[in-house]
């Protein structure tokens, strides 16, 4: 069994394009392209046939659910960072069906470290881009000294420090909720994974997507204080 689910846990080459000498493209990589059409067909279907005078079921279904969600996230930005919403939206949207994707027998993408690196890197770039669109350069660089010039070097230091624990946060949930579901899957391959799939799968899945938004959503609004 050991052997079973190292070899699972490894990340596999989907397939090559033989160009350039040969691109190979990973298992990761090609179910987050999974997720991503999966996302834009959603999207293109939602929005399809939309009117003002004479709004459908769904796509009042549809307004009623993107305004929940724009002022639930917002409400996490405060009103100084609410125009990152979007962004917000669109990862929480990715990360939730990454997460969940393992129902329909893929692996979450989110289990590759390199992918969870990714969504830490894209949002510590967006966190400090933020600071500095509101303070400036210079104002960017003084905040480091503050409240005190003594703990600048921790202050630089949290740079590196949350892209790391923002990846490994993520990484080791959805890792360890995959092993946990093998080993019951395993144990006993009948009944009692789908129980613990609606916990593993489902609800621990859309609350590690709600925990990394709500921390880049915390050092966003952090970023642009005054």
């Amino acid at each position: 069994m050991a052997q079973e689910l190292v070899e699972k846990l490894q990340v596999q080459k989907a397939f090559t394009i033989p160009i350039f000498g040969g691109i190979d493209i990973y298992e990761s990589l090609l179910i987050t392209w999974v997720v991503m059409a999966i996302l834009i067909v959603l999207s293109l279907w939602l929005t399809s046939h939309m009117s003002v005078e004479h709004p459908s079921k769904k796509q009042l279904f549809v307004e009623s659910a993107v305004t929940w969600l724009d002022n639930f996230v917002k409400g996490m930005l405060g009103e100084g960072a609410a125009e990152y919403s979007t962004y917000l939206e669109t990862i929480l949207l990715y990360i939730g069906l990454s997460n969940i994707i393992g129902l329909l027998g893929l692996k979450p993408p989110t289990k590759d470290l390199s992918v969870t690196i990714a969504l830490a890197a894209m949002s510590i770039v967006l966190i400090e881009a933020a600071g500095i669109r509101k303070k400036g350069v210079g104002g960017w660089l003084k905040a480091f000294a503050k409240p005190i010039a003594i703990i600048t070097p921790i202050n630089i230091l949290e740079v590196f420090i949350r892209p790391l624990s923002l990846c490994m946060r993520l990484f080791g949930n959805v890792l360890g909720s995959y092993v946990i579901m093998e080993i019951i899957e395993y144990i006993v391959p009948v009944g009692l994974p789908l129980v613990f799939s609606a916990y593993f799968d489902i609800f621990d899945g859309f609350i590690q997507a709600y925990v990394f938004v709500f921390l880049t959503s915390l050092f966003i609004a952090e970023a642009v204080e005054d």
